[in-house]
């Protein structure tokens, strides 16, 4: 006999890292397990030390990170946790990023500028990563940038239940804050019971990060409760102006609803001070208590993530958390 039979087994483990170890440990008790110890600390130069404390060989290693402030130490940190793994023999690396750093970066507006969201695949791949989860990216194309599975989850089912819960019963119109989110727009509008859509007309300046005009509402809101709807808030300009063009054109009141809490200063300010009866954002990113404020609302992301992790490890299907639209 020239062969051996096994059985063969998988071990699913999670690793976080510790930029949001509260949402690593939120997605473990979902998923029935621990996340794994590990020694992690900076030198004083700033380099990054990671040493996981128990073995990894032949496991289903699921890396989970946010990136908020300083952004590029949490992607460096994930980065060597990943090349850990792969130089501890794990089986598989799933990296699980719910922002995906760098994704404003997509495309070239002008000559002689970095796509550093194709660059960010690059870095995870040449690390070591066989898959990649994220959360609602900044446009579905990044998904291309990666060689290898992307599992692109939404947090809409999130958003949309919360909505459903607390406005059921009012008169909604679902506001796009740019042309290019329409199709988002209509999707929210079919899923919160075939409401009707409008978007915000701007511009805005390409050497000038963070700034936008508002400059027209095209489409009916006079008298609506508009639900505003973004992928993330950074320093709130752009949604700030958005919900006071829809005052002006008679809205009865603005909901704002996005994804990613980045919440750069001074959004605490601006969102706490704008007219918006409620700012609802998930748990994708960290929200510290100094960044919190009377109408915000944080959603977890936690059980959408575990379900995800869970169809992966068991070879399931993740679109089928979307109804089939993921």
């Amino acid at each position: 006999m020239s062969s051996k039979s096994g059985t063969p087994k998988k071990n699913l483990m999670l690793f976080s890292g510790r930029a949001h170890p509260e949402l690593a440990e939120e997605v473990a008790k979902h998923l029935n397990v621990a996340v794994v110890p590990q020694t992690a600390h900076n030198f004083a130069n700033g380099e990054i030390f990671v040493r996981f404390n128990e073995s990894v060989r032949g496991t289903d290693a699921f890396v989970i990170q946010s990136h908020p402030a300083p952004i590029n130490e949490w992607v460096m940190e994930q980065l060597i946790m990943v090349d850990a793994l792969k130089r501890a023999s794990a089986k598989r690396i799933t990296v699980i990023m719910p922002f995906y750093p760098y994704a404003r970066q997509d495309k070239k507006h002008k000559g002689r500028e970095p796509i550093s969201a194709r660059l960010i695949a690059d870095l995870f791949k040449t690390a070591g990563a066989d898959r990649i989860m994220t959360v609602d990216l900044h446009t579905a194309q990044i998904q291309g940038f990666f060689d290898g599975p992307v599992d692109h989850l939404l947090a809409q089912n999130v958003l949309a239940a919360h909505i459903n819960k607390t406005y059921h019963g009012e008169n909604i119109t679902v506001v796009s804050p740019d042309s290019g989110r329409v199709r988002l727009a209509e999707k929210w509008a079919a899923q919160l019971g075939d409401r009707p859509i409008a978007f915000i007309h701007k511009t805005r300046d390409p050497d000038k990060p963070n700034q936008a005009v508002a400059n027209r509402v095209v489409g009916k809101v006079r008298g609506q409760l508009c639900v505003l709807i973004d992928d993330m808030i950074d320093t709130g300009g752009t949604i700030v102006k958005a919900t006071e063009a829809l005052l002006d054109e008679g809205a009865a009141d603005v909901v704002i609803a996005s994804t990613h809490g980045i919440l750069s200063d001074p959004a605490t300010e601006r969102l706490s001070n704008c007219k918006a009866r409620e700012v609802i954002v998930t748990n994708t990113l960290p929200i510290p208590e100094e960044k919190r404020f009377p109408g915000l609302t944080v959603l977890s992301i936690a059980p959408l993530l575990a379900q995800a992790i869970q169809q992966v490890f068991e070879d399931g299907s993740v679109t089928s958390l979307f109804d089939g639209n993921a």
